[in-house]
Order: structure tokens, then sequence, then C-alpha cells
């Protein structure tokens, strides 16, 4: 396992990991999704083991403090338990499942989303080690965090009770954590998606310009053009980076997107196919059921039972 930083002191880990947990429970006090004051910021918690649930994993860092977790992105699959983190350098579409949690000891986990101008803002001024000229980059990476970046997540979270201060000291947090990333083993990675002119910087791009775009017609063969890239070159980066070709991306963008308009919205099936990109609402709703594993209505019912039922 690769490490976001070795760390050799366990006992100060296990001390902030139980601090983070009850100040974790104070906001999470049942099973949910929870926003807080400091709107990077997201605090998840879960009861029991889930079923597989596709989502977008937003670039940040997605630290468990209890339980564990499986994220697949494409064919590699991550475990990440307490202490152990996933940092995403650009938006994902995963599959996602907690493994362990009971009652006793839910699943809690925190996100905390790493904006990419912010990243820019570090790393201007850092001097930061040059970044190799080759090699592959990915866009999810799996570690255990060390006492130092696990210290600044568990100050993040105690200033989340301190409004007073929240706006100031949170910013100044999530910038030390950007460049403890920075600075890990992981920085060359995450400087090569966001700082340099390599090719996955132009994938980098590419992304974020279809996470604001995805609804419009989109022809790969451009998508390359503006990259600078042949297809057939723009595909392999393409792939080594988000973990799945350009359309495989660009179907799970809209069809997440479809979903959270259906269930947010109140639109029909039809409505929100059409809305997203697709052009034909049969497949729209072929392609919904396959990843989701139910039909568009049926799977937005569930969702909606699974909220009353979490509200009460």
């Amino acid at each position: 396992m690769n490490n976001l930083n070795l760390d050799e002191q366990p006992a100060c880990i296990e001390t902030m990991l139980k601090t983070i947990k009850v100040d974790l429970l104070k906001i999470a006090l049942k099973e949910g999704d929870y926003e807080t004051l400091y709107p990077a910021v997201t605090v998840h918690r879960r009861n029991n083991p889930t079923d597989t649930i596709p989502c977008i994993y937003e670039m940040g860092l997605a630290v468990t403090i209890s339980g564990q977790k499986q994220v697949s992105l494409g064919n590699t699959v991550f475990n990440y338990s307490a202490g152990q983190a996933l940092l995403a350098s650009v938006d994902l579409p995963v599959i996602s499942r907690v493994t362990e949690a009971n009652d006793q000891e839910p699943y809690l986990g925190i996100m905390i989303r790493l904006e990419p101008h912010l990243v820019m803002q570090v790393v201007n001024q850092m001097v930061l080690p040059p970044t190799p000229k080759s090699g592959k980059q990915v866009g999810l990476e799996h570690g255990t965090l060390d006492s130092k970046l696990l210290n600044a997540v568990l100050r993040m979270v105690e200033a989340l009770s301190q409004p007073e201060l929240l706006e100031i000291i949170a910013p100044l947090i999530q910038q030390e954590i950007i460049a403890r990333l920075l600075l890990s083993e992981k920085g060359q990675n995450f400087i090569q998606l966001h700082a340099s002119a390599s090719p996955s910087r132009q994938i980098a791009k590419t992304l974020a310009w279809l996470k604001v775009n995805y609804a419009k017609p989109i022809n790969i063969e451009t998508l390359a053009e503006n990259a600078h890239m042949s297809p057939t070159t723009f595909r392999q980066h393409f792939r080594s980076v988000s973990g799945m070709s350009p359309l495989q991306y660009l179907k799970n963008l809209r069809l997440q997107e479809a979903r959270q308009i259906m269930l947010n919205e109140g639109v029909d099936a039809g409505q929100a196919g059409l809305g997203v990109g697709y052009e034909s609402v049969s497949q729209f709703s072929r392609e919904y059921a396959r990843l989701f594993g139910l039909p568009p209505s049926k799977d937005i019912k569930a969702l909606q039972a699974e909220i009353l039922q979490g509200a009460n």
C-alpha cells in the first residue's frame, strides 16, 4: 500500500481518530450525509454495511474515521479504514460501499473538497521539487494519513464547532492540507494534474470542462483536438487518469446528474434524460437501470423512501 505519508506514532494517530470521531458524532446524530457550516466539508455516517452506490467523488480528500469503505474506479478497488484516505485529484464517477459498520461502531467519514484554483494558489506560494517529465498520473489514490496531516483534519473538524472563527480558520487549514498533500509522496501526481503542461494536465482540464458541459453534444475527436492530442493518445491518457474511457465517463456523469435532477426537482425520467444530453429516452432508461440497478422511477422512489426513513 502506498502511504500519503509514513507515520511512526500509532498512539498519537489513535488518539486523534477517537477525538475526531466524538466530534463527528455531534454532527452526524444519525445515519446520513451532512453538510457543515463550511461548504467544502461534508460528514457521512452509516450504521450498517451498504449496497454498492454509484456516485461522484469530487476533487478532494475523503478520510475514513471509523468503519471501512470500499471504492471502485474502473477495475481498481480501494479499501480504506480508520486513518486512511482517498485523494481524488479530479472529479470521478466511482462505485462506493460501506463494508464495516454497526450501530455501536458506525462508519464515519469526512470529505474535504479541494478547489483547483486553491490548489494553484498554494502551488504558487511553495517551492516544490521538479515534477518528473514522464510517469503515469492517476486521478484517485489511496494512502494512510500521517500524524501531521491527520492533525490538520482534526483542527478542521474542531473549527466546525466555532462559527465565530470558522470563516477565518477553515480556509487556512484547507490550504495547509493542500500543502501537506503536495509535499507527500502523492504530491508529484497532484502537481502533474494541476500545475504542469503535461498531458495529464490537459486531461484534468477536459474533465473540468465535461463537468460543466456534459449536456452538450460531445465529440471525442474534438475533445482530443482541444487537448492537443491524437484521438488514440487522448483516450489512453484519459483512461489512465479517470480509470475509464471518455464515453464511459460522460455516461456516468450524465446519469448521476439526471438522478439528482429527478430526486431534487421532481421531473420525470424522460425530461431528466433529455436534459442531461440523451437523445433517446429508452436508451437513457436502459443505461440508468444498468448503472443503478433499477429503472429511473423505481430507483427514485426507493431513494425517497430511504430519505424519509432517515428523517424519522
